[in-house]
């Protein structure tokens, strides 16, 4: 796990910005505190900080360079499979200087080009260049669990793991428009855009050449969708193997030279890779988070429960509503685009309590994207099957806009997920997935923006760009294809860039044993029935690992945890709010925002029935902390 960057100069005037590929790199210091390195010839650079995790000597640093002189890496990642293909080169005459994956992944490319791909099993971003040919060689893992962002023009190809750096080549910064409007509706940037016109991120699957002036990308890499192929396997067949899969993965992700535990949250995702792990490592490390200030949401007790079992090594970090204010801003200067999620706020301190106890940990990331675990797959569910509520709700849910609605109440929050529901049963396919993945609705974001702002706002690119992000779903009622646009829309852009952000802002890194690809390509050959029905969620997952974990984990609601930022608005961030970021004469001078609808936004929040304002709030509390950084 490292930082890595890179600048390849097209001519004389892109050559003038290779002076800063060292402050470039230097950005990216966080992701990789143990070594620096640089290299550059004539026309291209490359930079590289290094979090070492195998093969911590020296040999391994990078840039790292062939014997011949011709390649040279910048990676970022772990091939878990690193052995299996060492042998194999080895068998065919190749040297190695180092026991690291790097230099692995180094000589497979100079083997195989781009179809050496095919051959990894793990997660990664990284670039290779050939000096000979004066070609430049980028990939991102399958599912997007490592960034790569890249700026190309007429003089300069810039690419970087995080946009800060990238930055620091200089260029000109202008605000992507249609890409403020989804972030607005869904409080994250979706790749290939980002928030800046210009800078775009490589997607998920995906790998491209610079060659001259030349930039081409190509798809290595797309999720099978095949769910009759398991069709005549029996139920009891398919948990056997799913089973055997993860397992498998989870073994295969503990290779290690430094400290190695799990995040263990006492749900079953994070529980089942645990009791994994500890069949194979006799002295685990398990770490939960607990919330001492709102005990509704503490589910340590079933962390407890979980590592008493499985006999690890336990910690809790029990935090107080004062211990996450402690930590916000820090976390909003580590947003190298708005990102607001207002879960990265315990992720981050999770990360960063762990990281003073070992250097990797696995995660339960994945399963619920992949097997159905969240509240929305049993909307889309009930959606689909139709049915005289949904008649109701479809009638009386413009009603319910008049009453009053909040996430921090049991019949409040019920009101706000039956009208979400009710407006979404009027929409079809595509619009609902897109309405109940996001915050707001389109009108809604709309009303956000200034005259000016909405008139600069391509209505046809937006539409291209939603479109785009939205091709798995057909109009014919197939539930693994909302799954599938979970896969490619929701976890690579909002759980793994979170995870990703929070855990590198500590120098800690983060593995996903679910995204194993045989795991997922497997996940998509089942039926929708071997993954969820009216009464069960996550059905096969559950099943396959129940004799694993302690009975009392089953048949209890997901209960989640909501960051008190409505309290912190009406109390610590009120100035902010009022005085600064979304002051009057702040939102006139800036020109971005609709004035009045801001005004209205916060009288809202203020008052007795603040719906889901504090959420939205949060969303341009983000842009604007960035937008003062890095535009004004």
């Amino acid at each position: 796990m490292c930082g890595i960057t890179g600048i390849y100069s097209k001519n004389l005037a892109g050559k003038m910005h290779m002076i800063n590929l060292s402050n470039a790199t230097e950005l990216i210091s966080h992701r990789g505190p143990d070594a620096r390195g640089v290299w550059m010839n004539d026309f291209v650079g490359l930079g590289h900080r290094r979090l070492s995790i195998l093969d911590t000597s020296y040999r391994a640093n990078q840039p790292m360079k062939d014997a011949t002189g011709r390649y040279r890496i910048v990676y970022n990642g772990e091939i878990y499979n690193y052995k299996e293909l060492r042998k194999g080169l080895l068998d065919k005459g190749i040297d190695f200087r180092s026991t690291s994956d790097t230099e692995v992944l180094l000589h497979l490319y100079i083997r195989y080009k781009e179809k050496c791909l095919s051959q990894l099993n793990g997660f990664f971003a990284f670039g290779i260049y050939d000096e000979k040919e004066h070609n430049l060689f980028l990939a991102r893992d399958r599912y997007g669990i490592k960034p790569l962002y890249y700026f190309n023009d007429d003089d300069k190809f810039l690419f970087s793991s995080d946009m800060q750096s990238l930055f620091a080549y200089g260029f000109e910064k202008n605000l992507d428009i249609e890409t403020l409007y989804t972030y607005l509706q869904l409080n994250y940037t979706p790749a290939p855009n980002t928030m800046i016109s210009g800078v775009k991120m490589l997607e998920p699957g995906q790998y491209a050449t610079v060659n001259n002036a030349h930039l081409k990308i190509n798809q290595y890499y797309r999720i099978e969708y095949t769910p009759q192929d398991r069709a005549t396997e029996s139920y009891e067949d398919r948990q056997t193997r799913l089973k055997s899969l993860i397992e498998d993965s989870v073994k295969s992700r503990l290779v290690s030279d430094v400290p190695l535990g799990t995040f263990l949250s006492g749900g079953i995702d994070s529980s089942i890779i645990s009791g994994i792990a500890k069949k194979y490592k006799k002295d685990l490390y398990t770490f939960s988070i607990g919330y001492k200030d709102e005990p509704f949401f503490d589910e340590t007790s079933y962390a407890c429960l979980v590592a008493k079992k499985f006999d690890t090594n336990h910690t809790i970090f029990s935090l107080s509503n004062d211990d996450l204010y402690e930590h916000l801003f820090d976390i909003l200067d580590r947003m190298d685009q708005p990102f607001a999620d207002s879960s990265a706020i315990p992720t981050y301190i999770l990360s960063k309590r762990t990281r003073e106890h070992i250097t990797v940990a696995l995660s339960g990331d994945g399963a619920d994207e992949l097997f159905s675990g969240y509240n929305k797959h049993s909307a889309h569910l009930k959606a689909m099957d139709g049915g005289t509520l949904n008649s109701i709700l479809k009638t009386v849910g413009p009603m319910l806009k008049y009453l009053p609605k909040s996430r921090n109440g049991v019949i409040s929050n019920k009101i706000r997920q039956a009208e979400k529901f009710g407006s979404g049963l009027r929409l079809d396919q595509k619009a609902r997935y897109w309405r109940w993945a996001g915050l707001a609705s389109e009108s809604g974001a709309l009303k956000l923006l200034n005259s000016t702002t909405r008139d600069q706002l391509s209505q046809h690119r937006y539409r291209e760009y939603k479109n785009y992000l939205l091709n798995s779903i057909s109009d014919k009622h197939d539930f693994n294809r909302l799954l599938l646009a979970d896969m490619q829309l929701v976890l690579p852009n909002d759980m793994l860039r979170k995870v990703d952000l929070m855990s590198m802002a500590n120098g800690l890194e983060v593995r996903v044993p679910f995204l194993d690809h045989r795991v997922v390509d497997y996940a998509f050959q089942l039926p929708v029935s071997s993954k969820i029905n009216h009464q069960i969620r996550k059905r096969i997952l559950q099943d396959a690992f129940r004799d694993l974990l302690p009975a009392e984990l089953y048949n209890r609601p997901k209960k989640g945890f909501e960051v008190p930022l409505l309290k912190w608005f009406r109390t610590s961030l009120k100035s902010m709010i009022k005085d600064d970021l979304l002051g009057d004469r702040f939102i006139d001078e800036q020109s971005i925002f609709n004035p009045a609808e801001i005004k209205s936004l916060k009288k809202r929040l203020f008052s007795l029935n603040p719906g889901d304002a504090h959420a939205r709030i949060w969303a341009l509390i983000v842009f604007q902390w960035w937008w003062k950084k890095y535009l004004s």
